[in-house]
């Protein structure tokens, strides 16, 4: 038994070294113009309810046909086809409603984001019938080139990436790791000319408190409304009420920048607030606290 576990802790250490050396890899191929956020200038027309696929882009879910089980990750994940024959990365479970959510917010203050649809119940064949699933789209022309990171990408010193650091914090995503990160190319581009999209895939640990394993939390309104979003100003120096994965993140936030991202997100009307949060299918009373507790942050901005 001892050998078998020594042998597994090899095998998962090797599939890891596996995993980075294609990323390197891929990374090394890329050639493109990195693109992550572009000037929304429709902003207070864009619709939530849709997001970035708008409606045109819905999955037909009348007839789901499983394909494979997704492995990784907190939620259950099943790559489907929809009866157009389009594939979809459908998450099951508590993190369906904030990805859908957070993934609003982010596409409507101009941020490169995934297509996403929330679906309030659903049939997969063969695996049965589910409430509250998120459907991500998988392009067939669409190529997941692997991972960015927080700490070395070619945005580091741009006004909207610091904005999107301070609004991880607004969202309570206390899961900050590059592995929920993803560059999204076209697929057989061979020009060199194409758009590399820097976007962030998984949003799902928003909406709930940040804090270490025991005490954080994920799509709970009550602890959201509740959680502290800044502890003070130090000068020109943001201190958040941030504990969750890579603090020191967002050390060295200024007000500048607090004041870049609250310049986009006044723009936002209530209605469009509440929408992001009806696109995920919170209730009534959900849908009010969510967007009271939003727009509290958006003013101490």
């Amino acid at each position: 038994m001892l050998a078998f576990s020594f042998s597994a802790v090899a095998q998962d250490q090797t599939d890891k070294k596996e995993k980075t050396d294609k990323n390197k890899a891929e990374k090394k191929e890329l050639t493109g113009k990195p693109v992550m956020w572009r000037e929304p200038t429709d902003l207070e027309s864009r619709n939530l309810l849709a997001g970035a696929g708008g409606e045109e882009m819905k999955p037909d879910i009348s007839k789901l046909t499983f394909i494979e089980q997704k492995t990784g990750g907190f939620s259950t994940k099943y790559r489907v086809r929809d009866a157009k024959g389009n594939e979809w990365i459908a998450k099951i479970g508590k993190e369906a409603q904030t990805d859908t959510a957070a993934n609003r917010l982010l596409w409507a203050l101009g941020y490169e984001t995934e297509i996403a649809y929330l679906v309030p119940k659903v049939k997969i064949e063969g695996k049965g019938e589910y409430e509250n699933v998120r459907f991500e789209a998988r392009p067939a022309d669409v190529k997941r080139a692997g991972n960015w990171m927080w700490e070395n990408n070619p945005f580091m010193d741009t006004p909207e990436f610091r904005g999107l650091k301070i609004l991880m914090v607004m969202l309570n995503n206390w899961d900050m790791k590059d592995d929920n990160n993803e560059i999204l190319a076209k697929r057989g581009d061979t020009t060199g000319e194409g758009e590399l999209r820097y976007i962030i895939s998984d949003l799902g640990a928003t909406f709930g408190k940040t804090g270490g394993f025991f005490s954080r939390s994920r799509n709970d309104a009550d602890d959201y409304v509740k959680a502290v979003f800044i502890k003070k100003v130090n000068g020109e120096v943001i201190d958040f009420n941030y504990g969750g994965k890579n603090q020191k993140l967002f050390t060295n936030i200024t007000v500048a920048d607090a004041r870049w991202l609250s310049n986009l997100m006044k723009r936002l009307s209530d209605e469009q607030i509440r929408d992001a949060f009806r696109s995920a299918n919170y209730t009534a009373e959900e849908v009010e606290m969510l967007t009271g507790a939003l727009k509290r942050r958006i003013a101490a901005l």
